[in-house]
């Protein structure tokens, strides 16, 4: 993918069109939405790792603990956004992901996000460490941003 100005340092990155239906009374897109986006980006990070092969595997997986959205501009219909993921602040059972939508009408960032994942044992119902090879996968990914 080309490099996209605000989201360099993104290593997942989803092109998606603003729908009318996302738009609300006040004619601009409606705050949910964002947050859809922001589950868009984490879930195509999650395949990314392979989390959710592994969570299939072993019943340990992701768990949206928080999330919030900073609101930059207003998007309206018609437009495309990117949507950006990342990792940062990886502990020993959770991690945190950044989140940044970029109009491409604008050429702006619209949005900006952040989720905290923990890592959740749904056998066990309890919190559990991050493996191993998802700690890795991670730096894989975050590495390939060239720093």
């Amino acid at each position: 993918m080309e490099r996209i100005e605000g989201l360099e340092e993104y290593p997942v990155i989803l092109d998606h069109p603003i729908s009318w239906g996302d738009m609300d009374a006040f004619a601009h897109v409606n705050n949910t939405v964002y947050f859809r986006h922001f589950e868009n980006a984490r879930i195509a990070y999650f395949e990314a790792l392979g989390l959710t092969d592994y969570m299939k595997e072993t019943g340990v997986g992701p768990i949206l603990a928080s999330t919030r959205c900073r609101f930059r501009i207003p998007l309206t219909y018609p437009d495309r956004v990117w949507i950006g993921g990342r990792v940062t602040d990886l502990e020993e059972d959770r991690f945190t992901m950044l989140y940044r939508v970029v109009s491409q009408q604008h050429g702006k960032v619209a949005a900006e996000g952040e989720g905290k994942i923990v890592i959740y044992d749904y056998r066990a119902g309890a919190k559990a460490p991050v493996p191993d090879s998802i700690r890795e996968a991670i730096g894989r990914l975050e590495g390939n941003r060239g720093e």
